[in-house]
């Protein structure tokens, strides 16, 4: 009676040990998969700042090449 009995209070701890470690585990594969899609934004913004920062340098270059080409033409054509 005594061995049946510290048979089932052995299952029913194996039981709960189960459900906490698989508890834990689903709660750490959600944690991962948040620090991944955070991982993930933070490269997407570092891109698009680097490109804003690029079409700001090309307009600015831009602008100065057609301004420097413009004066050239203009002294051609007065001079």
């Amino acid at each position: 009676m005594k061995v049946r009995q510290s048979l089932a209070q052995f299952e029913q701890a194996f039981y709960e040990e189960a459900a906490l470690d698989r508890s834990r585990r689903e709660r750490l594969a959600s944690k991962a998969a948040h620090r991944t899609r955070q991982r993930e934004l933070e490269k997407i913004h570092k891109r698009g700042s680097i490109r804003y920062v690029l079409l700001v340098l090309t307009l600015i270059a831009t602008a100065v090449v057609v301004t420097i080409a413009m004066f050239e033409t203009l002294y051609l054509v007065m001079g």
